[in-house]
């Protein structure tokens, strides 16, 4: 009997070319800024049209900054791809998920705002350039990742030639240990497997511990196919996968929902499947894993051993040794986010964690939700709150570390001519041709250190009225408005927390802060 791949495979052949590849149906194509350009430029030079423009979807992922979302961004390359984007998608008639766009509330990582959207559903052919594609296939969809040639044939054809591939099932079964979670089961998955172990194949994820999985992990599992080799992987649509999509914006409704729920049952593969190869885990075996080396199938679990065996020139560049264990070796940095672990429930998950903890003195750690959708949603349960007590930076639409920024080359160009300067755009280079010393960035890189202490003591409210009120430059009327304050409350919380980093940090009014204006009443925005 067929698995959901070959299903869904052959509902979507057109025809089998000459060459032994199959002309495949796409019937969700995903873009962003990065790999769609060429390709616009290819149908043009060709003077072709984009025949189904409403089965393509964009969104600006990869060159997005995190430091803040207003537009033009500060980065230019990023501004110069999101506007290239825009025209674009206005050429071609295509959804544009973007800041600064009416589509701006749903952008986010294209993995992401696909599910949450209720684009991706069982049954779906769906290709992206983007090598994470797979993910897609947590709710029963066959997901390529593509490149750019590839995207210019879906943009002219809406179809793939792709070889036929076939297909391992990879059984987990047993319950997980308190603290090993969807992306340990992955990382042992292709530690076992290889990371070209899946060259050929597309993956299909099951057994208990895969049905017990939420949507959101076992986008995890599907989104790291591609680490061990497999050009897809999946996993079959049940009730929980229904229940994420219903409601969703893109996804049916009332008795159409219904009806599409009856057919995604048919597509599932069927208990007599025939696979090419079965692969079975025990989750109990299964504990934290880390990756110790240069690619994702160096992994090892926290309480082991890295094997005496291990590849040398992995660990000569990660500085590890044969035998050692990796449990309290220091870091650095922490990041929480990507297509792999940005949603809500990852957020929530880690919220749980640093609650009432702080990050280490040497350590830089950073949160970035995966959508805007995210974002909001996350900032609704208060977990920001949670992060930024605990030491993180919140990377959002309204962080202060989009002022962060400006800050630091305020400070740059400050170092090289000694001048007083305000937050505001400024030239990549030092006008004035100023020689950026070393001894002069080593104290550049001193202050802005002070600096981001400073901010980071301060409550989130205070960087929040820092932000609008001096930053943004918005009346303090308005200021209130958005916050839900009064205009004395306001105008109190702005001296209080400009009192508090001159406190702590020392001269403000270099940087566009000057406490003593709202001392005396004046510039108050009224």
């Amino acid at each position: 009997m067929p698995t959901l791949f070959h299903n869904v495979w052959n509902a979507h052949t057109v025809r089998v070319l000459p060459s032994g590849q199959t002309q495949l149906f796409v019937g969700l194509h995903l873009i962003h800024e990065v790999t769609s350009p060429q390709a616009f430029d290819m149908l043009r030079q060709n003077s072709w049209t984009v025949p189904y423009p409403h089965r393509t979807f964009a969104t600006v992922d990869h060159i997005v900054p995190t430091s803040g979302l207003k537009r033009p961004f500060l980065a230019g390359p990023a501004e110069e791809m999101t506007v290239a984007l825009e025209r674009n998608c206005r050429q071609y008639g295509i959804q544009l998920y973007a800041p600064g766009t009416a589509g701006a509330d749903n952008q986010g990582i294209v993995h992401v705002i696909g599910p949450e959207l209720g684009l991706t559903q069982p049954g779906m052919t769906i290709a992206c350039g983007d090598s994470h594609t797979s993910t897609h296939g947590a709710l029963g969809a066959i997901a390529f990742g593509i490149g750019t040639s590839q995207v210019r044939d879906v943009l002219a054809s809406q179809c793939l030639a792709l070889d036929p591939l076939k297909v391992r099932r990879i059984d987990v079964g047993g319950a997980l240990a308190p603290g090993v979670y969807a992306k340990d089961v992955i990382l042992t998955i292709i530690r076992t497997l290889g990371v070209n172990g899946g060259n050929g194949f597309a993956y299909e994820y099951g057994g208990a511990t895969i049905d017990r999985m939420t949507i959101e992990e076992r986008m995890t599992v599907c989104n790291m196919s591609i680490e061990g080799g497999a050009r897809a992987g999946y996993v079959n649509p049940d009730e929980t996968t229904f229940a994420f999509l219903r409601g969703r914006t893109f996804a049916p409704s009332g008795a159409a929902f219904d009806r599409a729920v009856a057919w995604w049952r048919q597509v599932a593969s069927t208990p007599d499947a025939r696979y090419d190869d079965r692969v079975s885990l025990d989750a109990a075996a299964i504990e934290p894993t880390v990756t110790w080396g240069i690619n994702p199938g160096q992994s090892v679990g926290i309480h082991e051993r890295i094997a005496p065996d291990a590849d040398q020139e992995a660990l000569a560049f990660m500085g590890f040794e044969r035998g050692q264990h990796v449990e309290g070796t220091r870091i650095d940095v922490a990041f929480i986010g990507s297509c792999t672990n940005g949603r809500l429930s990852d957020l929530e998950e880690a919220a749980r964690l640093v609650k009432g903890r702080r990050v280490a003195s040497h350590v830089k750690a950073l949160v970035v939700p995966g959508s805007q959708s995210v974002r909001t949603a996350a900032e609704a349960k208060g977990l920001h709150e949670i992060f930024t007590k605990a030491g993180f930076e919140w990377r959002g639409e309204d962080s202060f570390l989009r002022w962060l920024s400006v800050v630091a080359r305020n400070v740059v160009l400050e170092a090289a001519r000694g001048a007083k300067m305000a937050p505001g755009p400024l030239p990549e280079e030092d006008p004035s041709g100023g020689d950026l010393s070393q001894s002069r960035l080593l104290r550049r890189e001193e202050r802005f250190d002070r600096l981001q202490e400073a901010i980071q003591r301060l409550s989130p409210v205070h960087r929040q009225v820092i932000l609008l009120a001096r930053i943004e430059k918005l009346p303090l009327k308005e200021v209130a408005s958005r916050l839900g304050r009064t205009h004395d409350a306001v105008r109190q919380l702005l001296r209080r927390a400009l009192r508090e980093l001159k406190a702590s940090f020392g001269d403000t009014e270099s940087l566009g802060l000057p406490p003593r204006q709202f001392e005396e009443g004046q510039g108050d925005g009224k």
